[in-house]
């Protein structure tokens, strides 16, 4: 039943101020901080009774493009989110502010949705549970008792019942058509003496009508099935509500929703579980009790409650005591009924336990593949909103069909993700014997993050993101999947088994656009879909040239090709300097070379400079300037620099003016221009969940952001330079001397190498035996050796041994070869070489 919203006057309060700046709670004591977030915690964990979490849709702010109206009649949004990130900042310049933000929570709700709505159920409840918070802050005396009231928001807005003309199209469409209508808005009911019939228009009926083909179509709702235990529920609820008084006022008008916690603060202290007429309708409607006797617990406990509270004399006892009279014997007339008996008009007995079909078990919420007469290759995807056996005792199901994009009326530009379907509004009855399998249909927000869990191998998996209008040939989004399933699994999730990372949605043009006319106008009317045999969805669907409607979305734009790479472009050919220039002492070396230090070379232009990390920058924060916007914020990339910065201490003073070097070294492209350094900053809350103390020991911005450099400083200021006092920054002990070390074994293999190679050209020389070629091998082995160890890492102490000990073992192999060439060479000058010379062989091991 549509409503329409009378606004009243708006609030009166003042507004507390949440202005953000640093400090603005400093001080408010750190144990209201922490209780303040014990509390917010409490919200996030809170589950009622059945394991529901009431504070779901509370927890973050309302998608304003999905839901633009909301914004336009909320003008202070808040969600638990915002409440977080405040008490992270410390924003809150009172507790007042605090209070003021979790009352906004729950009065929002009640302001913009109708009061037989889930939201406005929940903001009830939220808020019930935020006064007993709150409550706690007092006992633990973190608070006093006149801080925790909740401020007056404005009235919430009456509702009145719209006429049925006077609904927009577009709300047919909208996202609650999964929901059914309250179980009493069919029924008749007495007022003022006559009898009034609620929703529709006589002679008309939600799901049951025909197309211009003269088709039948059953589209909009699920039929009205309930099981024996729903039945007697129901029959219970109705007869309640028939009782009434002297007067000729209904009796259960005094329980139809929860006291007010404003006017009846008290109640609510004393009655520790409350229950009213219109939670039990909604816990009935979500399908919430199990048996007769869980539903018969909760009325009983509604009545007792009011006997409770009130005094004996009054007539809110006496009609509590009259009420719970009649359950109890509507309890017992129902409960001695047969199931049998609750069998609908048609004879349709319900079987909520499932059915079995070829070894496998179809429940409620089951997603399956139905047989297509038009097409045997391509199943309908469907899911099961009934189960129940017809007269005869066959096994039947009624399910909701899904169409592929084939098989709907489109704009010839439409693009479709790889097995989507879209969810229609035609509910079928189907004979158990015509399902083929099981299927799955995701949502889209989960289908690229992964698969669900457990599926058999080959089952297929379809992705859904919108609805069907048949009728109009319209594609609308879905906001809310739940609202597409039956409520008996709406409050069920699955696990899943998620990608290594999200895929990227690629959507694809329309399978028949082919069907497009070339003499085809914006003009012209719809097409109609070519239809096949009864009970099946269409054989195919077709396209057209329509202007596009206000919610179809643009086509995606085409993926332009990757631009073409580019030749390599010869190497640059650097001609000798024809100028000198006389170096100055703050720029020559001990080679009498010229260097031009960094500043002189081209920098690309950024955001920093270096007068933003002058002496100023490493000042307390209360000494800093006001910060501006030069740097970046969490919705912004990372803001970098292109000049060189130095870590922990303040830049070093500027070099002496020399001349400016020519040209060809001013090329900001030349391999001759030093590197620049990024600086970057951490977002605002990971730099404010470091600690003050932690932060004032680096170097930070205007802001107080910590400073994050990329590489090392290359200079060290020297104690008490103009730097700043200390002894600055330079490499640690640790890499110094694991430099010294790597300079040490280079020195030592070039050595080796040279010692190595005097050796082999001597021998080479001499035409001796010596094994150069297994000397080369086991010097590649050596090198491979080396390489490998110093790719992975450090060498290992062991390595480095093992390592030395060759080296060692080579040396003196070496210089016995040279001790015996000498000795040879003696005894050959004595006229004795030759006798030695045949028998001498050298022979390396």
């Amino acid at each position: 039943m549509p409503f329409k919203k009378k606004y009243r006057s708006p609030s009166t309060t003042p507004v507390p101020s949440t202005e953000l700046a640093p400090g603005a709670g400093a001080h408010i004591p750190k144990a209201t901080w922490e209780g303040m977030k014990r509390m917010l915690d409490a919200i996030y964990d809170y589950r009622s009774e059945d394991g529901f979490d009431p504070s779901k849709l509370f927890q973050r702010l309302v998608n304003k493009r999905i839901l633009p109206d909301y914004y336009e009649a909320i003008k202070e949004p808040v969600a638990l989110s915002t409440i977080k990130l405040r008490i992270t900042r410390r924003e809150y310049r009172s507790f007042a502010a605090f209070v003021r933000d979790f009352a906004l929570i729950p009065h929002n709700a009640q302001v913009f949705n109708r009061p037989d709505s889930g939201a406005f159920q929940d903001a009830l409840v939220i808020k019930a549970q935020i006064q007993r918070e709150l409550q706690k802050l007092v006992d633990e005396g973190l608070v006093s008792a006149d801080q925790i009231v909740l401020p007056d928001l404005g009235e919430i807005p009456t509702y009145e019942d719209v006429p049925m003309e006077e609904v927009p199209a577009e709300e047919e469409d909208s996202d609650d058509e999964g929901e059914e209508d309250d179980e009493d808005e069919d029924e008749e009911e007495e007022t003022d003496g006559r009898k009034k019939r609620r929703g529709r228009p006589a002679g008309t009926s939600k799901r049951d009508g025909v197309d211009e083909d003269g088709r039948k179509t059953r589209k909009g709702r699920p039929p009205k099935l309930l099981t024996p235990m729903e039945s007697r529920i129901q029959a219970i609820l109705k007869g309640v509500r028939k009782l009434k008084d002297t007067h000729s006022q209904l009796m259960i008008k005094d329980f139809d929703r929860m006291p007010d916690k404003q006017a009846l603060p008290d109640y609510y202290q004393e009655i520790k579980n409350p229950m009213a007429y219109d939670l039990l309708k909604r816990k009935v409607k979500r399908k919430k009790y199990k048996t007769l006797e869980e539903f018969m617990a909760d009325m009983n406990l509604m009545f007792n409650n009011a006997k409770a509270y009130n005094k004996d004399d009054s007539v809110i006892f006496q009609h509590a005591v009259k009420l719970q009279v009649e359950a109890g014997r509507l309890y017992d007339v129902w409960k001695a009924k047969s199931d049998a008996d609750f069998a609908d008009d048609e004879g349709k007995i319900p079987v909520p336990d499932g059915l079995l079909h070829n070894g496998e078990l179809y429940k409620v919420g089951d997603w399956v593949h139905l047989q297509n007469a038009n097409d045997l290759t391509k199943p309908v995807p469907a899911q099961v909103y009934r189960t129940y056996r017809n007269p005869d005792g066959q096994g039947m199901v009624n399910v909701c069909w899904y169409y592929r994009p084939e098989q709907t009326v489109h704009r010839f530009d439409k693009h479709f993700m790889s097995n989507e379907v879209v969810k229609t509004g035609r509910y079928r009855d189907h004979r158990i014997e015509e399902i083929e399998g099981k299927c799955f249909i995701m949502f889209t927000t989960r289908y690229f993050k992964g698969r669900p869990r457990g599926l058999p191998k080959g089952q297929e998996v379809y992705v859904c993101e919108a609805r069907y209008n048949e009728e109009r040939a319209q594609f609308n989004k879905i906001k809310t999947w739940a609202s597409c399933l039956p409520d008996e699994v709406r409050d069920r999730d699955y696990e899943m088994d998620l990608f290594d990372h999200t895929r990227k949605m690629k959507k694809y043009p329309s399978p028949i656009a082919y069907l497009m006319k070339d003499d085809q106008k914006e003009t012209d009317e719809l097409p109609k879909p070519t239809w096949g045999a009864e009970g099946a969805p269409p054989k195919i669907g077709a396209v057209h040239k329509r202007p596009r409607g206000d919610k179809d979305s643009p086509p995606p734009e085409p993926t332009p090709p990757p631009p073409p790479k580019r030749p390599t472009p010869p190497p640059r050919v650097y001609q000798p300097l024809t100028q000198t220039f006389a170096p100055s002492p703050a720029t020559a070396n001990s080679n009498n070379t010229t260097r031009y230090p960094p500043s002189l070379a081209k920098q690309p232009s950024s955001t920093y400079t270096p007068q933003q990390y002058s002496q100023q920058s490493l000042a307390s924060p209360a000494q800093r300037p006001p910060p501006t916007s030069n740097y970046a914020t969490p919705s912004q990339p990372l803001a970098r620099s292109t000049q060189p910065q130095y870590p922990h201490t303040a830049p070093p003073p500027p070099a002496p003016s020399i001349p400016r070097p020519p040209s060809s070294l001013q090329n900001p492209a030349s391999y001759r221009d030093p590197p620049p350094i990024e600086v970057y900053v951490l977002p605002e809350l990971a730099n404010a969940s470091i600690p003050s103390e932690v932060r004032e020991r680096y170097s930070c911005d205007e802001e107080g952001r910590v400073l994050w450099f990329c590489v090392p400083p290359q200079q060290q200021s020297p104690l008490g330079s103009a730097a700043g006092p200390g002894p600055g920054l330079g490499k640690s002990v640790r890499y110094l001397a694991e430099k010294a070390r790597r300079e040490g074994r280079k020195r030592a293999h070039a050595d080796d190498d040279s010692e190595v190679g005097r050796g082999a050209k001597k021998m080479r020389s001499e035409g001796s035996g010596v094994d150069v070629e297994a000397l080369k091998v086991k010097a590649l082995e050596a090198l491979e050796r080396q390489l490998a160890d110093a790719t992975g890492g450090a060498l290992r102490t062991r390595d480095l041994a093992r390592l030395e000990k060759a080296q060692r073992a080579v040396l003196r192999h070496h210089a016995e070869v040279e001790a015996r060439t000498r000795q040879r060479e003696e005894m050959r000058r004595l006229g004795d070489g030759g006798v030695f010379a045949d028998d001498w062989d050298v022979r390396v091991s």
